[in-house]
């Protein structure tokens, strides 16, 4: 635990860490790999994520996130219909293309 002083005297306890997210992936073997796409008849959809390495369809799990996505996406709003967020992309897409 870390104790910050504030200017007016004041303290606030925080926690000495930084918190990072990932997911381990596995490799299988080239002939299950293969075996997988032929049952599926060559449809990347129909494959099961378990059967794939690297996804370029959905860029799934390639990229790590910035800390502003993460606490964007920790802070949006997640009602389906009326929600500050929907608002909120409403104003940027009629500030970049004018509707």
């Amino acid at each position: 635990m870390i104790i910050v002083k504030s200017r007016n005297g004041g303290f606030l306890k925080v926690d000495g860490f930084r918190i990072r997210v990932f997911e381990k992936l596995s490799l299988p073997p080239i002939d299950l790999r293969l075996k997988a796409i032929r049952e599926a008849g060559w449809n990347t959809f129909l494959l099961k994520a378990d059967d794939v390495f690297l996804d370029m369809l959905t860029d799934s799990g390639v990229n790590a996130m910035s800390d502003k996505q993460i606490s964007a996406m920790l802070s949006a709003q997640d009602a389906y219909a009326g929600s500050r967020s929907y608002y909120e992309l409403c104003k940027y897409y009629r500030g970049a293309y004018g509707f």
